[in-house]
């Protein structure tokens, strides 16, 4: 039996020494604040992102997610780019592709949840599509510093619908690196001893 052959894609940075079961995908991915503001998204390309969240697990197959998009150059990039805050004007604006993830929060007319998981499988589905997007050879960053309310009003969002987060993607110049970034925030994950919940003993108690 032949073995599984992964595609190969460009793995530009890898964190720490990762996990040898650890997808490729996986552990080269990071979040950056410069993009390549020449470097386009092609429409195939966004297609396949699109295409990655649409196959994502939801509860009851619920799908409640829905996105805005917007290419660079394209009017519905401009209208993102009007409601992001002054932090994230400083770096978004530049990326390909821009899109707001909205979650379906509430049965049309209702108080009632469409589904207590929504904000949960959007994760999910915006996961996928970033793990697609670092497949591609391009990267994701996702942020909430936006004005909400100016882009539910923009796009005629309804009530029943909340624009959860936004994901900027697009390709890094080179010479970027995963420290050469904007915030202050550290990669360093803790370790998988101290994710596994521990269940207390008597004698901790």
């Amino acid at each position: 039996m032949n073995a599984r052959r992964f595609p190969t894609w460009p793995v530009r940075y890898v964190a720490e020494p990762a996990h040898p079961l650890l997808h490729p995908v996986l552990a080269s991915r990071w979040s950056p604040t410069a993009f390549d503001g020449v470097a386009t998204v092609n429409l195939d390309e966004v297609d396949s992102l699109l295409e990655a969240a649409r196959w994502s697990p939801s509860a009851g197959n619920s799908q409640p997610w829905a996105f805005i998009v917007g290419r660079r150059g394209e009017p519905e990039h401009h209208r993102l780019t009007r409601h992001l805050t002054e932090s994230s004007q400083a770096w978004a604006p530049s990326a390909g592709l821009l899109i707001a993830n909205l979650s379906h929060r509430l049965i049309e007319n209702t108080d009632w949840e469409f589904s207590e998981f929504s904000t949960y499988d959007l994760g999910q589905a915006v996961a996928h599509m970033t793990f697609q997007a670092q497949f591609l050879g391009l990267s994701v960053r996702q942020f909430r510093a936006f004005d909400r309310a100016g882009l539910t009003a923009e796009f005629d969002v309804p009530p029943h619908w909340e624009v959860t987060t936004m994901s900027a993607i697009g390709r890094v110049p080179t010479a970027v690196g995963p420290h050469a970034t904007t915030t202050r925030t550290t990669r360093q994950r803790r370790p998988t001893s101290d994710v596994r919940w521990r269940q207390r003993t008597v004698g901790d108690r």
